[in-house]
């Protein structure tokens, strides 16, 4: 019996998520929002490979302003990553997949990487896990293989794969005869009539040293830059921080337009197992569970006369009469409406606002910091009111505001605050004043997270006027 290799899985963890606006934001993305079950879709990609006989643990590389929820939900499932590594900009899959090669392969020169986008829902976890098993063997014979998802419909919004013959001694893998970009209708539904084509599914599984070194052949600036940029690297808490310029010096290519489109390793295995990458709302409509009129609704949400539709609130009331094939989103600052045919485009609208300068773009009105988060309840002429919630245990660091004051209320919870030369606790229904120019730290000893209400008044409210003394997080001022 052939001994299977472990598998050392790689996810990735960057991009915004436009289409899925307004949810997903930069600051705030769709691969850390719960939007197909209670976990989030980084959980739920971390959980598929929890398995301690096929995986190891695994590698996240992110992007460095997601590094603590990345990290805190990762720990919510008990989940310790091999490590997290911190890219300081975007230069899309080969890069890092090449940084995640090199790391690996110093310690583990048969490294087996299986690389995973952080944003695809898999309603198959067991399907995932086996064809996962078997392409291992082909990537253990140093193939690269990818993962072809079986295709229902003639989609247009899909790369495809083309499937050669069968891969001798490998049991249902192909080689690939050609990687096709996103086709029309018309060539689609050829396709999908072959019966030989698969959607390309942006998985990929191979060993580290045959990836390197195609790589190292086909784009050996992309090696020489990552290389550089883990030689530079920082280590930051629990966090590696790629050399900037090192890293931004590297070309931004995806691992199809680097690798496999060119190399003759390149070999696909089809699988069936209920993938969607989630690209819209209209995705999620596919995927939800639908009422008697094939509507999709999710929140507080009541509809009337309405078909073919998803409704889903995350704060207000939502109500509709009288619609069809409509998406329509809420969250607490923004509301989309959009024709389902045309929620591909929703992106059109998050760069035109953005061009406005609307920070509705970007930005949640919950902002997430690795103690906890606040969130902006009203914002008004020299003063605003925050919610702050503090994790259990968690700290916001040791500080000053120059230009503001600050009035703290506890809702629930233990504070314990420092204020000046001071140290004392406020419990529920308790408060504090901290004046302007005075030292202040506040922190949760409690079991439960602590809830309290902030004022802030003053000439000046921006979060850049923070001076920190001590940070439990190694963060600057204004992060």
């Amino acid at each position: 019996m052939v001994e299977t290799p472990k598998i050392t899985p790689v996810i990735l963890s960057g991009g915004s998520g436009t289409r899925l606006w307004p949810m997903s934001r930069e600051s705030y993305p769709k691969q850390l929002l719960p939007l197909s079950s209670e976990k989030s879709l980084l959980q739920e990609t971390a959980a598929r490979v929890a398995d301690p006989a096929r995986f190891t643990a695994p590698m996240i590389v992110c992007n460095a302003e997601h590094r603590f929820v990345v990290a805190e939900q990762l720990n919510q499932l008990n989940v310790s990553p091999h490590s997290i590594v911190l890219e300081p900009v975007g230069r899309n899959t080969a890069p890092a997949a090449a940084v995640a090669a090199l790391m690996l392969i110093k310690k583990a020169p048969e490294a087996l990487i299986l690389l995973l986008p952080s944003d695809h829902t898999i309603a198959d976890s067991k399907a995932f896990q086996e064809a996962a098993t078997l392409a291992a063997l082909a990537a253990k014979d140093d193939f690269l293989v990818t993962f072809g998802i079986k295709p229902d419909r003639a989609e247009t919004g899909y790369g495809y794969i083309h499937r050669g013959t069968p891969l001798k001694d490998h049991r249902s893998c192909y080689s690939v005869g050609e990687f096709v970009e996103k086709p029309d209708a018309a060539t689609a539904a050829r396709y999908i009539a072959t019966g030989s084509c698969d959607w390309n599914s942006g998985m990929f599984l191979f060993s580290a040293k045959a990836f390197l070194a195609e790589l190292e052949r086909l784009e050996p600036e992309i090696i020489n830059a990552c290389s550089a940029s883990i030689d530079a690297a920082e280590t930051d808490l629990d966090f590696i921080r790629l050399d900037e310029n090192a890293f931004s010096s590297s070309p931004s290519k995806s691992i199809d337009y680097a690798v496999m489109e060119h190399t003759e390793r390149a070999a696909v295995t089809p699988v069936e197992i209920g993938w969607n990458d989630l690209g819209s709302w209209s995705a999620l409509w596919d995927i939800g569970s639908k009422d008697g009129a094939n509507n999709v609704v999710s929140g507080d949400v009541s509809i009337f006369d309405a078909q073919n539709s998803y409704v889903r609130s995350e704060g207000p009331l939502v109500t509709a009469l009288g619609i069809e094939d409509l998406v329509i989103v809420a969250t607490e600052d923004a509301v989309l409406v959009t024709p389902k045919d045309r929620a591909q485009d929703v992106k059109t609208i998050v760069e035109s606002i953005k061009s406005r300068g609307r920070d509705e773009a970007t930005s949640h009105s919950r902002v997430y910091r690795p103690w906890g988060y606040y969130q902006t309840i009203h914002d008004g002429e020299r003063f605003q009111v925050k919610r702050i919630t503090v994790n259990t245990g968690a700290s916001l660091s040791l500080q000053l505001h120059h230009h503001r004051a600050e009035h703290w209320i506890v809702v629930n919870g233990t504070a314990k605050v420092r204020k000046g030369d001071e140290d004392f606790v406020l419990n529920e229904n308790e408060s504090t004043y901290i004046p302007t120019n005075t030292l202040h730290r506040l922190t949760n000893p409690g079991k439960v997270p602590l809830n309290l209400i902030e004022v802030q008044s003053g000439s000046y409210l921006g979060e850049d006027d923070i001076v920190r003394y001590e940070d439990d997080y190694g963060r600057e001022e204004g992060t």
